[in-house]
């Protein structure tokens, strides 16, 4: 084994060694790299937004969602802290899968348990099937360009590393 591969290799078993494998947490869903065809969503309130005009002006990420998501509800402290720290440079969009959920479920929800950035309901899967979705907890980052320099799903993602690889700090 040359010395790249080997140090690929031990790069790979610490990762795993650190229950931090990048097979669980990146590259799945719509490919890095690409951009998300056009997708209309709604608000909660029944009014269709378009994503398109949301996605490409700034960077973005872009959180697939359900209230009844286990894994959603672990991964809201590091989407609020990302927020928080990043709010004002990225756009926040959470979209609710429309599986088991109505606006109003989401609203009700959402009293309890506020979500950073703009929530959005997807009723008929066009979002979903746009970024090729494979669960709920799926999130992608957008550069300002559009294009996804990330995706992962699960509990664990580092969430505040994919936003400052397209933020730049």
């Amino acid at each position: 084994m040359n010395a790249t591969r080997c140090g690929a290799f031990v790069a790979l078993l610490l990762l795993f060694a650190a229950g931090r494998s990048p097979l669980l947490a990146q590259d799945v869903g719509l490919a890095v790299g690409s951009r998300p065809p056009a997708a209309r969503v709604e608000d909660l309130d029944g009014n269709p937004v378009d994503l398109r005009p949301l996605l490409g002006t700034k960077p973005a990420l872009v959180e697939f969602w359900a209230t009844w998501c286990p894994i959603c509800k672990a991964l809201e402290p590091k989407l609020i802290a990302a927020h928080e720290k990043f709010g004002r440079d990225v756009e926040f969009l959470v979209i609710g899968v429309g599986v088991g959920e109505t606006p109003r479920s989401i609203r009700r929800h959402l009293e309890k348990n506020p979500l950073p950035g703009r929530v959005l309901f997807d009723a008929k899967g066009a979002a979903v099937r746009a970024f090729q979705v494979p669960t709920t907890s799926f999130i992608a980052v957008l550069d300002s360009t559009g294009v996804v320099r990330y995706t992962g799903t699960g509990k664990d993602q580092d969430i505040e590393g994919a936003i400052r690889g397209v933020v730049g700090r």
